[in-house]
């Protein structure tokens, strides 16, 4: 399998800009009704942070939820979804999300993805209408009977090559080695590069076009839709879909628009172009603040694409005989809960000094912690370990900057009821939730043992983004919102996954939620394509204005 080796063509009814998996989708979708179109990718590989992520789609009340025996309701649904956003959401587009979340999954799996139900709950069960089984993991990909796709995918980052239901079952153990070098001799791809995999594979069976090494850098109206510069070649389109990620690896523009220092661990060509084009051409933005957010540890070897990079340490934060705290000591989460809501809490700023409280932060465990999990995919017991340790908290303190007498005070404090399994202060493992990423062997509760054996390591952790969640603003139908200056719709230009701004308005409902957001709203950009292209009587098919 290869892509383009010389130019694209010089008109095709649809560029998209960008290969992860909602310009994959949005691309099959108009394919699919008979529509030229051409992927143009800005780095050497395809499939952006889609491949480099975990994989996992939220689409409530989808086939494959019901075929593994979980229940769900649209009114369950559209109920949690409700709560969830307490009213950022309208009830119209809880309703467009709800309806079609589970046709976008029967079309992906009709393109030939293969998922199955998780069993993992909402991330909080504690609302009205929260249920299991709502996230889809993807089957292992084997690229081998198309020769040449494996080198075209963006390889993984530091996620190992398991399904997201080995990874839950293992407890925060060590994967098997051998499981993992047979997977990666054969150049087999779990999570995301599996769901990307599968998406080229189904593309060009439907004679999409691709690129790659082709930045989107030039996007101005010509008399039949749209004139881009693909790389070094100038390519005429009558609609154009902008997914090409978020911002998260621009500098100039998290410090614009976030609300406090992350480190981002996506794919680094998602530096904010689509969201400059889309402004150049009067598009309106929602959402700027907004980010997919994780807690992240930056083991000193992370990079990736040459550029620093880390790990998510949910996990990690969650495992029992642990506690994570600021530079006074102090607890200040629950370390089980969801990432993404625990990673709001490295905003919180001091009113009187204007700091961050919870900026920088540590994991704190002892002994018999770093012997039973792994930190950041490595043995903190290994000779050389990068990981600070000490024989007593007050040493570890002072090698990390910790207040000693506020550390002291805090894992005496937490030990004295980790022992009985309970956490008063955050309530950590009292939910479902929190419980599903414990570890089952440790009772009563499976998030929480003392701290009480030495030596005793220490961690920083980060405030960290899978990817922003703001950026252009769109209609249900992934069409491109004006500026008031420039009024309505701008005809022809769509957008979809983080170049768009998040459907669920700055909320998180459960696990896979940033792919959620990017192929409901994709499914929808293709069946708006191919029913609006496909009946245009314009010239070139020029994109009906309707």
């Amino acid at each position: 399998m290869s892509v383009l080796a010389g130019h694209p063509r010089d008109h095709y009814d649809v560029v998209v800009a960008g290969s992860g998996a909602a310009g994959l989708t949005a691309a099959l979708g108009a394919a699919g009704a008979g529509l030229s179109v051409l992927v143009a990718e800005k780095a050497e590989r395809l499939g952006g942070t889609s491949a480099v992520g975990g994989g996992v789609i939220w689409a409530p009340g989808n086939h494959l939820m019901a075929a593994a025996g979980f229940p769900d309701s649209d009114e369950d649904a559209r109920a949690y979804l409700a709560a969830g956003t307490g009213g950022r959401m309208s009830d119209d587009e809880i309703a467009s999300y709800v309806r079609t979340a589970p046709e976008a999954v029967r079309a992906l799996c009709d393109h030939g993805v293969r998922m199955r139900s998780l069993a993992r709950p909402d991330y909080h069960p504690e609302w009205a209408g929260a249920a299991r089984g709502r996230g889809l993991d993807q089957e292992p990909f084997d690229p081998r009977p198309w020769p040449g796709l494996a080198e075209l995918l963006r390889p993984p980052t530091y996620l190992p090559l398991l399904t997201m239901s080995e990874r839950d079952r293992l407890a925060g153990a060590a994967p098997d080695p051998g499981l993992l070098a047979d997977r990666r001799a054969a150049g087999v791809r779990t999570m995301g590069g599996a769901l990307v995999g599968r998406l080229v594979v189904a593309a060009v069976a439907r004679g999409v076009d691709l690129v790659v090494g082709s930045p989107v850098t030039g996007l101005e109206r010509s008399p039949g839709g749209w004139e881009l510069v693909v790389g070094s070649a100038r390519v005429t389109a009558s609609a154009v879909v902008l997914a090409s990620g978020g911002f998260e690896w621009s500098q100039e523009l998290r410090e614009e628009h976030l609300a406090y220092p992350v480190t981002p661990i996506s794919a680094p060509s998602n530096t904010g172009d689509g969201l400059r084009l889309g402004l150049a051409a009067g598009a309106a933005v929602a959402g700027m603040t907004s980010v997919w957010g994780v807690p992240v540890i930056t083991p000193p070897d992370a990079v990736y694409d040459g550029m620093p990079s880390g790990r998510m340490g949910n996990v990690e934060m969650t495992m029992p005989g642990s506690v994570t705290v600021n530079a006074g000591g102090h607890r200040f989460v629950n370390e089980a809960t969801n990432y993404h809501d625990l990673n709001r809490a490295f905003g919180a700023v001091d009113p009187g000094t204007g700091r961050y409280t919870n900026v920088p932060a540590f994991l704190v465990f002892d002994r018999s912690y770093a012997e039973r999990y792994p930190v950041a995919g490595a043995s903190p017991t290994a000779p050389g370990s990068w990981i600070e340790r000490a024989d007593d908290l007050a040493a570890l303190a002072r090698l990390t900057g910790i207040d000693a007498a506020g550390l002291v005070a805090t894992v005496a404090a937490f030990n004295r009821h980790a022992r009985d399994g309970r956490d008063p202060e955050f309530g950590r493992g009292a939910s479902p939730q929190d419980r599903h990423l414990g570890d089952p062997a440790i009772v009563p509760n499976p998030c929480l043992a003392p701290l009480e054996t030495p030596p005793f390591y220490a961690v920083p952790v980060h405030a960290g983004v899978l990817g922003t969640a703001g950026g252009l603003h769109t209609d249900p139908d992934g069409r491109v919102l004006a500026r008031k200056d420039h009024g309505g719709v701008l005809h022809g230009l769509f957008a979809a996954g983080n170049c768009a701004a998040t459907l669920f308005a700055d909320a998180y409902p459960g696990g896979g939620a940033t792919l959620g957001s990017a192929v409901v709203r994709a499914h929808r950009v293709g069946r708006r394509l191919a029913r609006d292209l496909t009946a245009a009587t314009g010239p070139a098919g020029e994109l009906a204005a309707s």
